[in-house]
């Protein structure tokens, strides 16, 4: 019974996430209402861990794990919304 519990408690059960940032260059930007209307919609995608907007720069900063939501996916969001994302 002990050789059990040893091994259970030495497996783990969290793992780390490795992430990977992306900006995107976003197109038709004109309000602050609008970059935070892109930043709640990639904030909200599964397998993002944080979005920051630049309305200024029309950029989109992405952090976001590879393992659960793809590039190309994050664009599509954003263009959901009705902005360009240049591929």
């Amino acid at each position: 019974m002990n050789e059990a519990l040893a091994t259970r408690s030495g497996t783990s059960h969290h793992m780390s996430m490795a992430t990977e940032n992306l900006n995107l260059t976003v197109r038709g930007m004109t309000c602050g209402n609008c970059a935070r209307s892109v930043e709640r919609k990639l904030a909200v995608t599964p397998g993002v861990t944080r979005a920051i907007v630049d309305l200024a720069a029309g950029q989109a900063s992405v952090e976001y794990d590879p393992g659960r939501v793809k590039p190309e996916a994050l664009a599509d969001a954003v263009r959901q919304l009705g902005y360009e994302v240049p591929a």
